[in-house]
């Protein structure tokens, strides 16, 4: 009685398309679990995120979870687990793809997981890192490191969201610096970040992470535009 009054008053809906979910259900609706754009690259060899760093980045391999769309559920779960507070959206997408990920010989050498950074000013607004539980559960999953003290950002920029996309290029050149760089040496290395869009952000810090010893990079994050 006292959950359905809790339910009354505060009704648990979907993040993605904001029905009513069941009592057994979380978050996500089973309905919008099945139609999310997964794109199955890590199960099918799809090379498109290595395709878009080709040139700037070199990394091992790269992923991501899903497609995003334009007003989409998936533009929807980032906007909630971005700018409502909902981070647990990250800790079950971490979850998802890190579930995946393990059942991979190719992501089983990664030895740490570190995610793109925020500008201190911007996680004190915000509270908390997006991708931080995304990394963790990932790297709970593939027995790694979470480590978010070597890559920080040390550049304060607006979203890049509506940024043309030679904007949003020029801008992420030297945002990121290295700490504790002993962490990563002769280490194989996965990024993790929201979405991937132009490469820039991701290309920034392939560049600086590179730095340390025989590092090896590969990248996985929960959308590709």
């Amino acid at each position: 009685m006292i959950k359905n009054l809790i339910n009354l008053f505060f009704p648990k809906v979907c993040y993605a398309c904001h029905n009513l979910l069941s009592d057994n259900e979380e978050s996500i609706c089973l309905d919008c679990r099945h139609d999310l754009p997964v794109t199955n690259f890590h199960f099918d060899d799809n090379d498109s995120v290595k395709k878009m760093l080709y040139g700037r980045a070199k990394i091992e391999n790269g992923t991501a979870l899903f497609r995003f769309e334009k007003k989409g559920n998936v533009q929807r779960l980032i906007h909630n687990l971005k700018y409502k507070g909902h981070e647990h959206i990250g800790f079950i997408l971490g979850n998802w793809l890190g579930g995946e990920l393990k059942t991979l010989e190719t992501y089983q050498s990664i030895d740490a997981v570190i995610p793109v950074p925020l500008h201190n000013n911007k996680l004190k607004k915000r509270g908390y890192n997006q991708v931080a539980k995304f990394g963790q559960q990932i790297a709970k999953a593939l027995n790694a490191t979470y480590l978010d003290d070597v890559l920080i950002k040390i550049s304060n920029t607006k979203s890049q969201t509506n940024k043309k996309r030679f904007a949003r290029w020029t801008n992420s050149n030297e945002l990121f610096a290295l700490k504790n760089i002993t962490k990563i040496e002769n280490k194989h290395i996965l990024i993790v970040d929201d979405i991937i869009t132009t490469g820039a952000t991701i290309e920034a810090c392939v560049s600086v992470l590179n730095v340390a010893e025989d590092v090896k990079i590969s990248i996985a994050t929960m959308a590709i535009a």
